[in-house]
């Protein structure tokens, strides 16, 4: 087993052609055969590389490799997006009269996947407490197929005890779905704790730069050709050059993901002192009631953070206007900070019902650490929270 940035440089060795260093894009959509026979070989094969890029691709098999060998799976395939995975993996794992328990505090993308696509199509589901581990036990029935978990989760950064849920899930016969996006290989590999798929939203860390649309899916090679199966069906192709780009992204991964983890939580540790501060939700805080969950089952503690301000939307709105090195910008884990409202983002693709479900405050904005030097990203945000202060004080008054 070769450390994590070797895995990120080296993985894909062997698939790239000749003797090129930074691999080629291959931009063709069908490649040719020589004989009946080869072309029957190309056509009928698993995850196939030579034959048509929506069955696959060089660039898409260079990155899987890499993603498979760096979460410790077996196999992996590419999609045009992190939604585009999720959707895949449930089409192609679930079928009508099927249950699915998920979080309440997840990707709003991913409760609207459950919630409402799968539900009308005959998939029941059950939200639970995450961070209640019993809640997962009765939530399970004897239909239930998938346990989706997001762990850190969107955007409030609460944990699900890895083990202990595939335990459960395992024993009941269902399978179980990380996203591990917000964690990265880097810092978390579900697979090591039994999980059967991981997911990403490689548009974010994986990628790194704001400049690829992409989704991951890692697992055996059963549940990994069964998801196949069904995505040269809907179509969710990754094209080549945006192959290229995430493997790109993926070779600085470990340095990248390293500073993002410093920078959350020093930033943390700053805010959490702040009086225009309520809480700060990190599990790399002690103050975090699963920290001793985050310590056991993370390598580090990513790059995302979650502020409540105290004086609600205009606290937050004041923090936002406020801040000069931050873009207030949607998606997560670029090299630059990124900050966003979460209430008001997922308003469009979250019923309101469901929102407040799910414990996002007005108050609540989510910070997406980036790659600056940690003295300056400190200051700015400090700066910026003392205008949240005055919006507290004016609203006080």
């Amino acid at each position: 087993m070769t450390g994590l940035s070797t895995s990120a440089v080296h993985g894909d060795d062997g698939l790239v052609p000749g003797g090129a260093v930074a691999p080629p894009i291959v931009q063709s959509v069908t490649f040719s055969a020589d004989s009946d026979e080869q072309f029957t070989a190309i056509a009928t094969e698993t995850r196939g590389s030579a034959f048509y890029t929506r069955y696959g691709n060089p660039n898409h098999a260079q990155v899987a490799a890499v993603v498979a060998e760096l979460e410790g799976a077996e196999t992996g395939l590419v999609t045009a997006s992190g939604m585009g995975a999720v959707s895949t993996i449930a089409l192609a794992l679930l079928s009508a009269g099927d249950h699915v328990v998920v979080q309440r505090s997840t990707y709003g993308g991913t409760t609207s996947l459950t919630t409402g696509l799968l539900s009308r199509f005959g998939v029941s589901y059950t939200q639970v407490d995450q961070t209640d581990t019993e809640a997962f036990a009765r939530a399970i029935r004897p239909r239930t197929r998938l346990v989706l978990v997001e762990t850190p989760s969107n955007p409030l950064l609460e944990l699900t005890d890895l083990t202990a849920v595939v335990e459960l899930a395992h024993a009941a016969g269902a399978l179980v779905v990380v996203d591990n996006t917000f964690a990265t290989p880097v810092n978390q590999r579900p697979m090591a704790a039994g999980a059967d798929l991981v997911w990403h939203s490689g548009t974010k860390f994986l990628g790194g730069h704001s400049d690829v649309s992409a989704g991951v899916v890692v697992g055996s090679a059963e549940l990994v050709e069964r998801v196949w199966q069904t995505a040269i069906v809907t179509g969710a192709t990754l094209g080549p050059v945006d192959a290229w780009l995430l493997l790109r992204g993926i070779r600085t991964l470990p340095l990248r993901v390293e500073r993002h983890n410093a920078n959350a939580l020093a930033l943390a540790r700053a805010l959490e002192e702040h009086p225009a501060v309520a809480r700060v939700r990190y599990p790399g805080l002690p103050s975090h009631p699963q920290h001793a969950l985050a310590r056991r089952q993370m390598t580090g503690f990513g790059g995302v953070l979650s502020v409540d301000l105290r004086a609600g939307r205009a606290g937050a709105a004041a923090l936002l206007d406020g801040l000069r090195l931050a873009k207030r910008a949607a998606s997560l884990g670029s090299v630059s900070t990124l900050v966003v409202h979460p209430r008001s983002m997922w308003a469009g693709i979250v019923d309101p019902e469901q929102l407040a479900a799910t414990g996002i405050g007005d108050g609540l904005v989510r910070v997406s650490t980036g790659i600056e030097d940690t003295a300056d990203l400190v200051a700015d945000f400090l700066a910026a929270a003392d205008k949240a202060t005055a919006a507290r004080d004016s609203a006080a008054d």
